[in-house]
């Protein structure tokens, strides 16, 4: 209606239009207010009082078990991933596990694909929205963009085995916290352990800093080898550009593009 302030023009609407899918593209896909909310408490609120008169009114209501500290988490975490002697074990004791908050917020666990009995294994640092739906890794645009970069050494996802440090996906894309991080870390170990790849390849700063126990950011190590211990035995490790980096900085793609070299002369060294 002309002249009618809350009216919003073509140029706005189609603003607005671009803003949302600008949004989604990056990974958010829920909003969140200025202040936090207990949903929990939201949700006891919804439920029907119990009358006085109520034969279950009497009935006290479970307590909740005290959460653990992180340091028993992540010592129940190395207790479960030790605990399995394959990759599919690693996967149930990782779906049984409910030491991390992740799990109760993510749509699934994505837990690896690619070829378990390759030499070469990728991890990067967490799911996003496309792998939490399909359940597998690097599936959205930056794994098309991973699926490129392996092709151009004549690599596809049949010669490499591809997982993340957490295996849930974090709400709206964002990092892992520290805890987190720790509490599957143990499951990343052991699932390293059970591939017994000769090659390690970390995507991005999250995965090379946690696997690599270093501070140094991703500029400075990556396109370097370094040495995984890997239950005691040394493995070749490289760090390298995260795909989803990639794809917000363009212009890096010749660093991958070295990197990548370097992995192909690694792959010629190590063999069969």
């Amino acid at each position: 209606m002309a002249g009618n302030s809350n009216s919003v023009s073509a140029d706005e609407t189609r603003a607005l239009a671009w803003l949302l899918r600008w949004y989604a593209e990056m990974g958010v896909d829920l909003a969140v207010d200025a202040e936090p909310h207990d949903r929990f408490a939201e949700k006891d609120l919804e439920k029907p009082r119990r009358t006085a008169a109520s034969p279950e009114s009497a009935t006290r209501r479970p307590q909740p078990l005290p959460a653990l500290s992180a340091d028993a988490t992540t010592q129940s975490a190395r207790d479960a991933a030790a605990a399995a002697r394959t990759l599919d074990e690693l996967r149930a004791e990782l779906l049984a596990f409910e030491g991390c908050a992740l799990k109760a917020t993510a749509t699934q666990l994505v837990f690896a694909d690619g070829n378990p009995e390759a030499k070469i294994m990728i991890v990067g640092e967490a799911p996003g929205a496309d792998e939490d739906r399909l359940g597998r890794p690097f599936v959205g645009r930056a794994g098309q963009l991973l699926d490129k970069m392996l092709a151009a050494i004549g690599l596809d996802r049949r010669h490499v085995y591809i997982a993340n440090v957490v295996p849930w996906r974090p709400p709206g894309n964002r990092t892992p916290t520290p805890i987190e991080t720790s509490a599957c870390l143990p499951f990343m170990r052991r699932q390293i352990e059970l591939v017994h790849p000769k090659i390690l390849v970390c995507l991005g700063a999250a995965a090379t800093q946690t696997l690599l126990g270093t501070r140094e950011g991703i500029m400075r190590i990556r396109g370097r080898w370094h040495e995984y211990d890997m239950a005691g035995t040394k493995i070749p490790a490289i760090a390298m550009l995260h795909p989803a980096y990639l794809l917000r900085q363009p212009s890096h793609k010749k660093f991958a593009w070295q990197d990548l070299r370097e992995l192909a002369k690694m792959i010629k060294k190590v063999g069969n």
